[in-house]
């Protein structure tokens, strides 16, 4: 895991309020979202998620199509804000 997919992992655990979770066990390529989920995370928190990142990065992701390619794990949301910054 990059350090900039360790940040965005923390930012996740504080908005969604994930206490349970174990970072040191969460894969860049784990699903972000749903029951594969390590964090256990649903659409609800996909929304805040993508609040979150406009908010803090400046970046929006415009549509459910492109939420869904860029929520699928750490290294797709941070390839996204990367590139999108």
């Amino acid at each position: 895991m990059t350090p900039f997919e360790r940040e965005l992992l923390e930012l996740i655990c504080t908005t969604c309020n994930l206490q349970e979770v174990d970072m040191d066990t969460v894969n860049s390529n784990d699903p972000l979202i749903g029951p594969d989920s390590p964090l256990g995370t649903d659409s609800l928190d996909a929304l805040e998620i993508a609040v979150t990142i406009q908010k803090e990065y400046g970046v929006r992701m415009d549509s459910e199509e492109t939420s869904r390619v860029v929520l699928q794990s750490l290294a797709t949301l941070a390839a996204f804000i990367e590139k999108n910054r």
